[in-house]
């Protein structure tokens, strides 16, 4: 019987998971913004989180994130910030940018499965954070000092 229920429950967790990650993409605006690691410019289709609520709910739940696509969180300042990954389902790279647009710190974060999750925290202040799946700053060669560019949000 106990196979049975945790077979459902299970079942259930991933028809949720799918349903919610369906969802989570909906009215969200997409724009695309350019890194120059001083070689190549490389272009990254990005979902914007830049109220309280997009922000909060981030990339939690999608089971996967194109290679070329991120999320692009827009604080109004620049401040230290502290991201966790509690309900994230990937692995990702985390882009802190700073007001001039430099990056000034990248970090690599693990889903976290039961808290107390790790805190990926900037070691400068940033006022843009940019996830992309899990290495994509190695592959692209991107590092502390490149600069993002970052177009006007458009609307839907």
């Amino acid at each position: 019987m106990r196979q049975k229920t945790a077979k459902f429950l299970m079942i259930f967790l991933v028809v949720f998971l799918l349903f919610f990650s369906a969802n989570c993409a909906k009215n969200v605006s997409v724009n695309q913004v350019w890194i120059d690691n001083g070689k190549n410019l490389i272009k990254i289709n990005v979902e914007i989180a830049d109220d309280s609520d997009e922000i909060e709910k981030g990339l939690m739940f999608r089971g996967k994130l194109n290679e070329d696509a991120g999320m692009l969180f827009v604080f109004g300042d620049n401040a230290v910030r502290t991201f966790w990954m509690k309900n994230t389902l990937i692995p990702l790279d985390m882009i802190f940018i700073d007001g001039n647009f430099e990056i000034v710190e990248i970090r690599h974060a693990v889903p976290c499965w039961a808290e107390p999750c790790a805190l990926y925290k900037s070691a400068k202040p940033a006022k843009y954070v940019l996830e992309v799946n899990e290495n994509f700053a190695i592959r692209n060669r991107i590092s502390l000092g490149d600069k993002i560019r970052i177009p006007a949000k458009t609307s839907d």
